[in-house]
């Protein structure tokens, strides 16, 4: 099969869909890879990096799309990356498409086989492609609470592990998954105080048991965070519901409630975001204040660290992407049903339940054998 690589080219991404060690494990599996050219600058990979790994660099994501059997990408294509899809061709990467009908009705009309990282599962139901990301951008959104806290950001100016004799930030996570337990894990470390929202039993007694008790840890209702936003200095919304948009938590009417200059981070914002109050920004220019509440909202937290977040990427994604050139697309997919669960789009049909109830379209059940 041959495969190509595009350089990503949303806002301040930095990531690459296969690095110099995965090409490889392509190129020992029988099959050519096609790079475009500096794809890999953001993690440190040269052309020569990639050409001594057995790829062929080409000079534009023109000749990917055009000759490539799979493209294989980090963030979801963009709308001129869309219109050079056509019929037979895989694309695997993340989508996120309940929330963007732009992107899924450009999907459909490109006759594509669009497969997202976002929706595979593994044999408990969970979302291993997505998870690594979901690491990444909990521990991150900890990091931009601490700095959207400070005065010169619009925040509280208060420093998030507090020092003796004052108090440290109040920090709320809404959602014990993979992203509010990173969070968690990075708030503790900092001295925050931290609480954990979940509707699962299960969830908070882990992560209490985890934690120690560090952990505040209380079901989520909607009087809960009515009465915690109200205390909070810094709220995570890490809330997941796979492939659907996300639930709006957080409704503006709460900003009335809260502390001036806390500090909001939509961790769920590709997903459509968990507060109402949310709009997609970039890494270039990531926080806005509504009602004097800092909001950071950036729709592609990990690109930030793309040398850490490709490899960790990669660690999770190669498996199924070799399975896919190895086995062809419906092969692959009939011989593991989690990979199915993956496929979002095929030849103008939506195959995924939450994006076509997103978008009001009919669903198509895909039979491969």
């Amino acid at each position: 099969m041959i495969v190509g690589v595009p350089k990503e080219i949303k806002n301040h991404e930095y990531r690459v869909g296969l690095v110099p060690r995965s090409v490889s494990e392509f190129v020992r599996a029988g099959h050519s890879v096609k790079v475009e050219t500096q794809a890999g600058a953001g993690i440190g990979a040269s052309d020569d990096d990639y050409r001594a790994a057995g790829a062929e660099i080409v000079d534009t994501a023109e000749e990917i799309f055009a000759t490539a059997e799979m493209v294989v990408k980090v963030k979801e294509p963009q709308l001129h990356e869309c219109a050079q899809l056509r019929e037979g061709q895989i694309l695997y990467t993340y989508l996120h498409l309940a929330p963007d009908w732009a992107q899924t009705d450009a999907l459909i009309k490109s006759g594509a086989t669009c497969i997202a990282y976002e929706t595979v599962t593994d044999a408990n139901g969970r979302l291993p492609l997505l998870a690594p990301m979901s690491r990444v951008a909990g521990r991150m959104s900890i990091q931009a609470a601490a700095s959207g806290l400070e005065k010169k950001n619009g925040g509280r100016g208060l420093l998030f592990g507090g020092v003796p004799g004052v108090e440290p930030a109040k920090v709320l996570v809404l959602g014990g998954g993979v992203v509010g337990r990173n969070a968690a894990e990075m708030a503790v470390g900092l001295r925050a105080d931290v609480t954990v929202l979940d509707r699962s039993d299960a969830v908070l007694n882990d992560i209490d048991q985890c934690f120690d008790g560090r952990v505040k840890t209380i079901f989520s209702t909607q009087s809960a965070i009515d009465e915690l936003i109200t205390q909070a200095d810094v709220v995570i919304g890490a809330v997941l519901i796979p492939g659907a948009s996300a639930p709006k938590l957080v409704r503006k009417s709460h900003l009335a409630t809260m502390k001036q200059g806390a500090v909001m981070v939509d961790v769920a914002v590709d997903q459509g975001g968990c507060f109402e109050t949310t709009h997609a920004t970039t890494h270039a220019d990531p926080i806005y204040s509504v009602d004097g509440i800092v909001h950071y909202c950036v729709a592609n937290m990990p690109g930030a660290v793309p040398l850490t977040s490709s490899t960790a990427l990669n660690n999770a994604t190669l498996g199924h992407g070799l399975s896919i050139a190895n086995k062809g697309w419906e092969a692959a997919l009939a011989a593991d049903a989690g990979l199915m669960n993956g496929l979002n789009v095929h030849a103008g049909m939506v195959t995924n339940a939450q994006v076509a109830e997103a978008h009001g379209l009919a669903l198509r059940e895909v039979r491969v054998a």
